[in-house]
């Protein structure tokens, strides 16, 4: 490959990530063209993208990307996987992928510099999703708010069912 077409690719790599700095890369190489292709079209339905590449042309895309802590995942056949809500919905999704395709395997990936062994990505895909923690955070929030005005509720509700019943034996 002549280094024109070696620096074009590079190119198209950087283009492509643009400024995402959240990566899980994977083994597909032994997926049959079938499986593969079914795999990446149900990816991208989900907003979530991926590439396969030649390592070496990977490394220096990243490089000059400023993506770091990938170069101890990029040997052997790579496939980049980026996208989704974030990069524990994108490390959920990659693990209900590697157990439901044997051929498929996840070997790390990054996530803000840092880089994550295949261990740290199943770890990763088990803990609570940004949403999650969202509605945990609020619902932590707000728990102690519902028990103040359940406490004010209800000896005013008991109060106003008294004079109630009170009323209606006025009435009778």
């Amino acid at each position: 490959m002549s280094k024109f077409v070696k620096e074009m690719i590079i190119s198209e790599i950087e283009s492509q990530i643009g400024e995402v700095r959240d990566f899980v890369i994977m083994d597909s190489a032994k997926m049959d063209a079938i499986t593969d292709n079914g795999f990446r079209l149900k990816l991208q339905e989900k907003g979530i993208t991926t590439l396969t590449v030649k390592n070496s042309l990977a490394r220096r895309a990243f490089a000059n990307a400023g993506v770091e802590g990938l170069e101890d995942v990029l040997k052997g056949p790579s496939t980049l996987v980026w996208g989704g809500e974030d990069i524990v919905a994108l490390s959920k999704e990659m693990a209900k992928w590697a157990s439901d395709i044997e051929s498929l395997s996840i070997k790390g990936g990054t996530t803000e510099g840092t880089a994550l062994t295949s261990e740290d990505v199943a770890k990763l895909s088990k803990s609570p999703g940004r949403m999650e923690l969202i509605g945990e955070i609020v619902s932590r929030i707000l728990g102690p708010g519902a028990q103040l005005a359940g406490a004010i509720k209800g000896p005013g509700g008991t109060l106003a069912g008294q004079i109630k019943t009170i009323s209606e034996g006025d009435e009778s």
